[in-house]
């Protein structure tokens, strides 16, 4: 069977081709990031009508990349949430169209299981049972996944995801947008001893994360440095980044660690947007060698939100007889927020 799979739920439009016997034939992705960056952050309106721009050009671009008429497409897939509404109702718009002109079942996905299955893409892949650090600019969470809509919550956020952190720090710094890769950038010039900064909860028995302080004590140590000294020069501003995100990368690894120890689970997956930090991945294929244990990661190119990850669950979903693939029925929503447990077990199109 060959899926396609649309991916609109922020600021980045995806559209793939998987075949559930195969894997990924086709994925193309068109990032917002030039356009938003000129107001600091995600412009919800303005995200939903470049999506429209861009997801027909894409889903011809996919096409022609994999050779394929669209007549040999079976089924198509759609992020029905979370994210933003306007956003989602694009990908999902598109996706109920196709399906009803092509007479195929329309799958709806949670953008987080994409997530979470996107690094079953990669050479090697993990195999379940496997305990998974979902870190996204939206969420932050530690789950044991015991196979395809099996999903338990071990920890999360308890307010900022650490993409928020990260995003947020950057932009004290004065660094531009998207704030998140900038700051790993400039951090790699710095000294992260020179700063000292809180591992928020790092010690606590749960594994639950808190990074809004951490925002706090970054501001507050700028003030500090530049009480004393004025304006940041460049290795001033190259250290505090070093600092920041040395703290959020050590309370990642160690939570992640700590899950991988209470479950005595043997494999380790991270996916997610700041899955593709360097440091983070540093950290935990060093302490995973000490436990003998596996640690997976998506393929960098699909780190953030693709479509491949989106077809692929619903491949996925479709093998493991969890995908309704009725053609009768087209009528939609979507649900900009969404629980990921809300899927366990057998799929029902979102209410």
């Amino acid at each position: 069977m060959i899926i396609i799979g649309f991916e609109s739920s922020c600021d980045e439009t995806g559209v793939a081709l998987v075949c559930t016997e195969r894997g990924l034939l086709a994925h193309a992705l068109h990032s917002q990031i030039a356009m938003h960056r000129e107001y600091g952050g995600v412009v919800p309106e303005l995200a939903s009508r470049d999506h429209i721009r861009r997801i027909l050009p894409l889903t011809r671009a996919v096409l022609n990349q994999a050779g394929l008429p669209m007549e040999r497409i079976d089924a198509v897939a759609y992020t029905a949430g979370p994210g933003l509404a306007g956003a989602l109702l694009v990908g999902a718009s598109v996706a109920q169209a196709f399906a009803w002109a092509r007479g195929l079942p329309a799958i709806p996905i949670h953008h987080l299981e994409g997530h979470l299955l996107s690094p079953l893409l990669a050479t090697p892949r993990p195999e379940f049972p496997f305990v998974a650090l979902l870190v996204s600019g939206g969420h932050t969470q530690i789950m044991r996944v015991g196979g395809v809509g099996d999903y338990e919550l071990l920890g999360e956020t308890l307010d900022d995801a650490a993409g928020e952190a990260f995003d947020k720090s950057a932009k004290l710094l004065g660094l531009g947008y998207p704030g998140g890769p900038a700051l790993s950038k400039l951090a790699q010039e710095g000294d992260a001893g020179r700063y000292e900064l809180p591992r928020p909860m790092l010690h606590s028995r749960d594994l639950d994360f808190s990074f809004s302080g951490l925002k706090t004590a970054v501001l507050t140590r700028l003030r500090a440095i530049e009480k004393e000294s004025g304006a940041l020069d460049d290795a001033q501003r190259a250290d505090l980044a070093a600092a920041t995100e040395s703290a959020i990368v050590d309370v990642l690894a160690a939570k992640a660690i700590k899950a991988v120890k209470q479950t005595g689970l043997k494999r380790l997956v991270v996916a997610g947007g700041v899955g593709a930090n360097r440091h983070l991945r540093k950290q935990l294929i060093e302490a995973a060698a000490r436990l003998k244990c596996e640690v997976f990661f998506p393929p960098l190119d699909l780190c953030t939100d693709n479509g491949a990850m989106i077809a692929f669950a619903a491949a996925m979903r479709v093998n493991a007889g969890l995908a309704a693939l009725d053609s009768a029925g087209h009528a939609f929503t979507v649900r900009p927020r969404w629980d990921l447990e809300d899927i366990c077990g057998p799929a029902a199109a979102p209410a």
